[in-house]
């Protein structure tokens, strides 16, 4: 199937990236990307299945092998695959399409239960669950309930979604900060620029008036102070939960702009759900603390190295942490990125020793930089 040769995908530009396998040409003729043609590292190979979706947020197989695709304009689609061609390789294309649910405020999230009978799906405001069945592709609208709510804010409204495959009970949850530095951000009540995991087993699916768990006041923190966590991933071996976090676009430093190289954006570690609480529960920074990308000409450094949590100017002194502080009282990322790459997605490869990143890139980066699913080794 061709869930098995997948190994990265870009959802953004509906571009899958596969093993190479073969240098024959596809015996039918292959789609282009519309946008941007991305180019790969020697032994990869892309194929575009589909360059019709409007807004691709989320990608995940079913248990079936069929794609199931987040569109925040066209909702939640399904897409068979065909992988038959006697080329191999990346001669994978779409072999029909269809749309299960057509909702006007999904914008982002999607995931599935562990035995891929029940989608989960995001709003700014909701996560919302339905009964699904992949054999036949279909999903029962009148199904429909709110399982997490109270998650409305301005700023970032995408709200990233995984059940956890070592304890398929659980959906984790990532909820944004809202704009200006948030200072919503500092409240632990608020909710704002947090993770928090619900065990969905608790919920009485049958119930006609069935109650949602409050975001805010309910649910296990996994962290808070993330100002934007986008990608989620559990490792496959130890079940370890991480994110990747987009940090702050404008950051002024002692009186000087030093957004165009700092801050890092993160990839952060929150803990377990096998009832640890080691490493669970911290508080990642922001909006006081952000992590070191580049030291050069960087104002005020003394001590801070890269990868490193500093203070940043901030309207009242008083609220102002700073590098000592930062470093000692908030928890430090597990990995930095290039300032303004946006590390939206994140995965681990079958046996946990790879993590794959993707990154969206923004206005202020230099061309020189390449934006990329990244594989990075991990221990």
């Amino acid at each position: 199937m061709a869930s098995l040769r997948l190994i990265a995908v870009i959802a953004l530009i509906s571009t899958f990236i596969v093993s190479f396998a073969s240098a024959q040409l596809c015996s039918y003729k292959t789609l282009q990307p519309r946008r941007s043609h991305p180019g790969t590292a020697p032994g990869w190979e892309f194929s575009v299945v589909h360059n019709k979706f409007v807004q691709p947020r989320t990608i995940l197989f079913d248990t079936a092998g069929a794609l199931l695709v987040m569109d925040s304009v066209g909702g939640i689609i399904h897409v068979q695959l065909d992988d038959s061609d006697p080329a191999g390789g990346r001669c994978v294309r779409m072999k029909k399409k269809k749309t299960l649910l057509k909702k006007d405020d999904l914008n982002h999230g999607l995931a599935l239960s562990k035995d891929g009978r029940r989608i989960y799906a995001s709003s700014p405001r909701s996560v919302f669950s339905y009964s699904y069945n992949p054999g036949s592709g279909t999903l029962d609208k009148n199904s429909e309930k709110v399982v997490v709510d109270n998650m409305a804010n301005d700023g970032h409204t995408w709200r990233s979604l995984l059940i956890s495959q070592k304890n398929p009970d659980m959906l984790i949850v990532s909820r944004g900060s809202s704009l200006a530095k948030d200072p919503q951000s500092e409240v632990l009540s608020s909710g704002h620029a947090q993770i928090r995991a619900f065990n969905m087993s608790a919920l009485n699916y049958s119930l006609p008036d069935m109650k949602p768990y409050d975001f805010a006041s309910e649910g296990i923190l996994l962290g808070w102070g993330l100002r934007n966590a986008l990608g989620l991933a559990e490792h496959p071996v130890t079940g370890g939960i991480f994110s990747t976090e987009n940090s702050y676009e404008v950051l002024i430093r002692g009186g000087k702009d030093v957004s165009v190289d700092n801050p890092g954006e993160e990839m952060n570690f929150h803990g377990y759900l096998n009832g640890s609480t080691e490493s669970r529960g911290g508080n990642y920074g922001y909006p006081f603390c952000y992590s070191m990308w580049s030291v050069r000409n960087f104002p005020g450094n003394k001590r801070v190295k890269i990868g490193e949590q500093f203070g940043a100017d901030r309207p009242s002194e008083l609220s102002r942490r700073t590098d000592e502080e930062c470093q000692r009282d908030y928890v430090a990322p597990v990995l930095v990125y290039q300032a303004q790459s946006a590390a939206i997605g994140l995965g681990f490869n079958q046996d946990g020793t790879r993590a794959a990143i993707a990154f969206h890139g923004s206005c202020k980066l230099s061309s020189h930089f390449t934006l990329s699913p990244s594989p990075e080794p991990f221990d």
